[in-house]
């Protein structure tokens, strides 16, 4: 009875890490901001924890009834709560901050009470001093299980719902387990069994739905048919299909609309390299869907293409999808281009390779982990692979919206040492949209751009370096890598403008 009530004690610790995780994962999914979001997420969990801690010692009556009660609440909480908060955030961005911490809360509560109870029934069994060290360890090797399982396998394998679902049976199973090895006990046992049961059968429902239950959520969320959907280790990737518009999301947040994304990477691509006519050798850094190298193909005098972009589903998307296929121009399987999935900042920092032209094509800064390359440790590493006379193009959010983001940036390439020349083109599914040329040399907007191009041409490209008063220049802080004030600029411009 020893051995397996502390093979509860592993499970339940690896079923509270789960929770805690799957809260901070979706909060940074959904809201951005990862440190701030794990951040309080941790924080509100172990505070919870301690409030049940203490609440442990007035707990009594029949002790193991109890604590199959505790773990059959904390499996049906913790086993719901990624369902109720994706189905809160796609319903109403309101409730979604109360309801997060609010789960948080309940959840940490009823764990905290778990150990200490365990420990109270344990104690007839085991010596005290045994005990202690008994619990302490079997909860800490469930911690680290989980702490490993949950990025590698969990999370990309079984997406949140389903990690969550899977976890709440597991605290259902220890309650069913301990109710088995106390059974001989008096107390109202099939009271305690049948509300086991209906745990179990609630849970193993949600689980068989999971599939529907997460089609049904980002229905909500998103206005338009979802064609396709992958939980990675990175992202939540969606496809949503309306006639003829394709739209690609990122977390939630859109990258492009099929319908004018051609807008936004010509304006990308076009008024650096035409500049560049000798260019040879070309980086782009995120850009995983291929469309800013099928802008940069349109170059005959372009040897090679080196994309180098984190997540490994989306060139693979990019490259074998049909649609999608069609949409870059098969642009990912060129014999010009080099895919190669890895973190940018690390990838930079191994390889002595040098390019004409670097186009840093990363989302918004919505989180610290994004936040990075866009800091003046990032530009500064970037700046040892960029030749002399080459340019850097940075995408970089809005200048209409976020004017504050957008010269954060500007004045952060110009504290490493850059001479910058910003630009801003319309895009219809983002409105005013910013971008940053940046290098040693001069530069100036070249008189002829490849054929074919529909958005640009000479005349319109000279009128994109013109910064109306409401869009212009402002002073802000350089964003550094131990400050990451982009980061909260961005949130703050954007939450300003958000209905």
């Amino acid at each position: 009875m020893k051995y397996a009530l502390l093979a509860s004690v592993f499970l339940i610790a690896s079923c509270g890490l789960v929770y805690e995780l799957i809260a901070g994962a979706m909060a940074s999914y959904l809201l951005g901001d990862s440190i701030t979001r794990f951040s309080t997420v941790i924080g509100t969990y172990l505070f919870a924890m301690g409030i049940g801690s203490w609440l442990s010692k007035h707990v009594g009556g029949n002790l193991v009834l109890r604590f199959v009660q505790i773990e059959l609440a904390v499996g049906l909480f913790g086993g719901v709560s990624a369902a109720v908060l994706f189905l809160l955030f796609a319903q109403a961005g309101a409730p979604f901050m109360a309801a997060l911490y609010g789960l948080v809360l309940a959840v940490g509560v009823l764990v905290g009470l778990e150990i200490p109870l365990l420990m109270r029934i344990l104690h007839e069994k085991v010596r005290f001093r045994e005990l202690v060290s008994e619990v302490l360890t079997f909860d800490y090797l469930g911690a680290l299980a989980v702490s490993l399982l949950f990025p590698l396998v969990l999370a990309p394998r079984l997406g949140m719902i389903r990690t969550a679902l899977l976890f709440g049976l597991l605290n259902a199973l220890v309650a069913a387990a301990t109710l088995w090895l106390f059974r001989g006990r008096p107390g109202p046992w099939r009271w305690a069994a049948g509300q086991c049961a209906a745990v179990t059968v609630l849970l193993l429902a949600g689980l068989a739905g999971a599939g529907r239950l997460t089609a049904y959520a980002e229905a909500q969320f998103y206005s338009d048919d979802i064609v396709y959907a992958e939980t990675t280790p990175y992202q939540r990737i969606v496809l949503t299909r309306w006639a003829d518009d394709l739209r690609l999301f990122l977390n939630g947040n859109l990258q492009f609309s099929s319908r004018d994304e051609y807008r936004y990477h010509e304006a990308l691509v076009h008024p650096g390299l035409a500049a560049l006519p000798w260019a040879k050798r070309v980086l782009v850094l995120g850009g995983g869907d291929g469309l800013a190298v099928r802008e940069i193909l349109k170059y005959p005098d372009v040897a090679s293409v080196t994309l180098v972009e984190l997540d490994p589903a989306m060139t693979r998307l990019f490259s074998r999808h049909d649609w999608l296929r069609g949409l870059n121009g098969g642009a990912l399987t060129d014999p010009r281009v080099r895919v190669i999935n890895a973190d940018a900042m690390v990838w930079l920092d191994q390889t002595p390779e040098l390019f004409d032209f670097v186009i840093a094509d990363f989302p918004d800064p919505t989180s610290f982990g994004i936040g990075k390359l866009y800091t003046t440790a990032f530009y500064r590493l970037l700046d040892h692979h960029l030749a002399r006379t080459g340019l850097l193009v940075v995408q970089s959010t809005s200048p209409y919206a976020a004017r504050r983001s957008f010269w954060c940036v500007v004045n952060t390439l110009a504290a490493v040492g850059f001479h910058t020349w910003p630009y801003h083109a319309y895009v219809a599914s983002f409105g005013e949209w910013g971008f940053i040329l940046a290098g040693h040399g001069g530069f100036a907007p070249a008189e002829r751009l490849p054929l074919g191009l529909r958005f640009l041409d000479p005349q319109s490209q000279r009128d994109l370096f013109r910064f109306p008063q409401d869009m212009g220049w402002m002073e802000t802080e350089v964003n550094r890598l131990d400050n990451q004030v982009l980061v909260g600029y961005h949130e703050a411009d954007w939450n300003a403008v958000a209905r």
